[in-house]
């Protein structure tokens, strides 16, 4: 995302009062405890594992550790992840996995 469409997607927030994961396509991560993840805006399920979970985003992925994970929902946009997660980390497209 260029500067310019970050600052009007700030100024959409701030003055619009639009949420700003909606305005600048980033994913909202709902947790119970640690063993529930809801997670909207994502753009596709790329790696599902006991043990690893990793989510395509506008920019970069999104991976979940932990074990014994169960999709309970996979919608377009929405997953719901149950099992025990032990780290929620965002990666960027040019860092090597």
């Amino acid at each position: 995302m260029n500067k310019w469409q970050q600052r009007l997607g700030n100024w959409l927030t701030n003055h619009l009062k639009l949420p700003s994961d909606i305005v600048l396509e980033l994913p909202r991560i709902t947790t119970i405890g640690q063993f529930h993840a809801y997670i909207e805006n994502h753009r596709g399920l790329i790696t599902f594992k006991d043990e690893e979970i990793q989510l395509k985003m506008t920019k970069g992925i999104l991976q979940i550790t932990g074990n014994n994970f169960v999709i309970k929902t996979l919608l377009p946009e929405e997953i719901l992840i149950e099992g025990t997660i032990s780290a929620i980390r965002f990666i960027n497209e040019t860092n090597e996995q």
